[in-house]
């Protein structure tokens, strides 16, 4: 860009130096633009030259802020919250909720989806439904990807000092999760009304929970491989792989001093098989993303010895009890009743189980969805288990973008 102005005022050339430089460094995409906005305009007065350039200095700074917002698409940033109340009673003296957001929000505010996130997941998540040709296009929608208490990022266990610091943090729910969204929706955004909520796995716990207790703030719901609650054959898988971390004695209770590398080595080989379906792992299918090479030996010591890399042992427990406590019945003013607060939701929802899930098994989402008033049933035909409904391999990934487009573009709009 620079070469085009040989021959300008030495002052201009370091102008949009400094403004070039400053929109090459990461940060969140509002940030950045601002920041680029700001020093050239700082520099600008300060700078003798004729008003032509000056005004060239100036646009070429609004262009570079506008790179910048676009590019740093998907970046996280953090949201905080002073005193908030959770369900157990426990008030966190500073609740943080991460996220990240993609496109632009559009003047009257009314072209939102929400993205939830599932288990120690980042606002990442959901990059598989999201582009130009997919059936989210940033271009169109202004994506608001949030990740739940306990990942590490938002308010968990390892990142909160005491007196909730380990296992004092107390456990999280999902409502708390959607109360802390719908915070930050309206006081950072100032929305009230979301085109949709879409969510998979405890994403898609949250995206019922939003239909429950916001009836009316979303235009629909779509949910993946997810249930409106944790059923009691899902609770028994939870709580093994919570007693195989705990088993480590350097667990200590969750007062560890070094990672409690045995329990968390055992989780891994726990989780690993209820992931897939047992076809999935009979016809070998891991062979289609893995890297050259791969051996099911291999395959096995990854999820063995390196399953979420880096995760913290009370954060996995926090989350794991977060998913086992959910239950959109116990919503206030449902009693505990799952069927009752389900005829409760008033916005069309597209239920999309996968027909080999382990995690929330088909048979419990039919079951749901007989008491859904506004329901579309579109199962996905997968043999890769619970991570189909996160499109884990090409065919799970044009099935969930072209359904969900398609149901995204025939759900009506509130007037």
């Amino acid at each position: 860009m620079l070469c085009i102005l040989r021959g300008a005022p030495t002052a201009l050339i370091k102008v949009l130096g400094a403004v070039h430089d400053l929109a090459a460094q990461p940060s969140h995409s509002a940030v950045k633009a601002n920041a680029v906005l700001a020093r050239g305009r700082a520099m600008i007065p300060e700078t003798p030259m004729p008003l032509p350039l000056r005004a060239l200095c100036l646009c070429v700074a609004l262009l570079i802020s506008a790179h910048a917002a676009l590019a740093a698409d998907g970046d996280r940033q953090a949201f905080e919250i002073e005193r908030f109340k959770l369900e157990s009673g426990s008030t966190l003296p500073k609740a943080v909720v991460m996220y990240a957001t993609y496109g632009k929000l559009n003047a009257a505010r009314d072209n939102v989806i929400l993205l939830p996130s599932h288990y120690m997941a980042d606002a990442h998540g959901y990059e598989w439904l999201i582009g130009p040709k997919k059936a989210l296009d940033p271009n169109k929608y202004f994506l608001v990807a949030t990740e739940l208490f306990g990942n590490g990022k938002s308010s968990s266990p390892s990142n909160t000092p005491e007196p909730f610091h380990g296992p004092r943090f107390p456990v999280t729910t999902i409502r708390d999760n959607v109360e802390a969204t719908h915070r930050l929706l309206g006081e950072k955004f100032g929305v009230t009304h979301l085109r949709a909520v879409i969510g998979f796995s405890m994403g898609g716990q949250q995206a019922f929970q939003w239909a429950v207790s916001y009836p009316t703030f979303q235009d629909c719901v779509v949910v993946t491989s997810s249930t409106a609650k944790t059923y009691p054959h899902g609770v028994v898988r939870l709580e093994g792989q919570i007693a195989a971390i705990e088993a480590d004695p350097v667990f200590n209770g969750g007062d560890y001093t070094r990672p409690p590398t045995k329990g968390l080595e055992a989780f891994g080989m726990v989780w690993a098989g209820w992931l897939y379906s047992q076809e999935w792992w009979r016809l070998e299918l891991w062979k289609a993303n893995s890297p050259p090479g791969t051996t099911f030996e291999s395959l096995v010591d990854r999820f063995h010895h390196n399953f979420i890399p880096g995760a913290d042992a009370n954060d996995l427990i926090l989350q794991m009890h977060t998913w086992e406590r959910h239950n959109v019945g116990s919503t206030p003013g449902f009693g505990g009743d799952v069927e009752r607060a389900l005829r409760s939701i008033k916005v069309p929802v597209l239920y999309m189980p996968s027909e080999t899930d382990m995690y929330f098994p088909i048979d419990d989402a039919k079951y749901e969805a007989k008491f859904i008033p506004h329901l579309i049933f579109a199962p996905i035909p997968s043999l890769w288990g619970h991570t189909a409904g996160a499109a884990s391999n090409p065919a799970d990934s044009k099935f969930l973008n072209e359904t969900i487009g398609k149901f995204l573009t025939d759900a009506p709009v509130r007037p």
